[in-house]
């Protein structure tokens, strides 16, 4: 059976209450699948198993054939932290729920809004819902997340009048990066909230309002193709530019937004390419080719007996055994058991120098021995 999708999810609230007439637009789009979305979907499920079974008295001790030890570890270290959890909510009352995969409807809110939280706990003293983040691209925080009060909203509108908690937590759990994030709000500023927010999802529900592109269009299904967005990307780089060379202000407001600019241009580029592709379209100017592509050798063990017999040694044709790369091995063991038996034999050498925002976590470099030939140009170039 195929999964039911909500108009206003809470996963892409933090666009559609930017943007109203988004979640209407991605609704007749349709849906990409991708290699890391798989792979969450996967570890959700592990998770629920392990979990399931913790409730249940038993213990999944076994890792699955088909899981990695990378997602054995993160799914272990969330389950232990749901565990953790659980005894501070039955230490804060005895009698607390605790509910794995439960839907959680926020439509008082939200026109047919609904979610499901990975795991919720409802006591006396509070009430809590946990969602589990596989991916480790982006740190996410529970602070002002969308997602998690549109959740609590849906957890309180279940059982916060029968258990009369006061407060309301949110906690994400983030395992690959070691990010665990908890955000605490009263259940008086969760509703404040709730009710702030129900003109903008009455106008979203309806597809209404003005398009106001942002950082929140990341994800967006119609990104490819809305001008708001294009404009938004474009505007930046071409506002107050001298006649001339440009400006210290200048060539800093550019690479700060070349990330965001390279995306949206992939995204386009792969628009224009599936619609000329499946659809026939004609673009003005341009046309499909085959792409570059390097030759290869279709059977190997041929190619081994044909060298052979011209008088070639193995040594001559047969590359040495390498080990894989170290995210490659750590995905195989899990980061904890790869860090404790590989820490002797691991190092980090100095990278090269690269720009970043000032937002970025890490300490300047100290350049006094950076060479212009030691810099990294990635930035427009990765």
């Amino acid at each position: 059976m195929p999964e039911i999708h909500a108009i206003l999810s809470a996963s892409a609230s933090h666009r559609w209450l930017e943007c109203t007439p988004s979640a209407r637009l991605e609704a007749d789009l349709p849906d990409k699948t991708s290699e890391y979305a798989e792979e969450g979907t996967k570890a959700h499920a592990l998770a629920e198993k392990r979990l399931n079974k913790y409730l249940a008295g038993k213990n999944l001790k076994t890792k699955p054939k088909d899981v990695d030890g990378e997602m054995w570890e993160a799914t272990g270290q969330y389950v232990d932290i749901c565990i953790e959890k659980i005894n501070e909510a039955k230490s804060a009352s005895p009698d607390a729920e605790v509910h794995v995969e439960e839907r959680l409807d926020f439509s008082p809110w939200v026109p047919e809004g609904f979610g499901t939280g990975d795991m919720v706990l409802v006591s006396d003293a509070y009430i809590e819902v946990i969602d589990l983040k596989y991916g480790k691209g982006v740190k996410v925080s529970a602070e002002n997340n969308s997602q998690m009060m549109l959740y609590a909203l849906g957890l309180y509108n279940s059982y916060g009048l029968l258990y009369g908690a006061e407060k309301v937590r949110m906690t994400i759990v983030q395992p690959r990066i070691d990010n665990l994030s908890t955000a605490e709000i009263s259940v008086k500023d969760l509703l404040a909230w709730g009710e702030s927010i129900k003109p903008v999802a009455q106008k979203a529900f309806k597809g209404e309002g003005e398009r106001c592109a942002g950082e929140h269009c990341k994800f967006c299904k119609g990104k490819a193709t809305c001008r708001k967005l294009a404009e938004w990307e474009l505007e930046k780089v071409q506002e107050d530019l001298e006649p001339d060379d440009l400006t210290d202000i200048d060539v800093v407001d550019i690479l700060l937004r070349a990330d965001s600019i390279k995306k949206w241009l992939t995204a386009l580029e792969e628009y224009a390419l599936d619609k000329a592709i499946n659809d026939g379209i004609e673009w003005p100017g341009m046309k499909v080719v085959e792409g570059r592509s390097n030759r290869k050798i279709s059977d190997p063990d041929a190619a081994r007996s044909i060298l052979a017999q011209e008088g070639y040694s193995e040594d001559d044709f047969l590359k040495p055994r390498e080990l894989k790369t170290i995210t490659d091995l750590e995905k195989l063991m899990g980061k904890k058991q790869f860090a404790q038996v590989m820490k002797d034999i691991i190092v980090k050498p100095q990278d090269k120098p690269t720009l970043v925002a000032n937002s970025d976590k890490r300490e300047p470099m100290k350049l006094e021995t950076a060479g212009a030939d030691d810099l990294d140009d990635s930035l427009l170039n990765d």
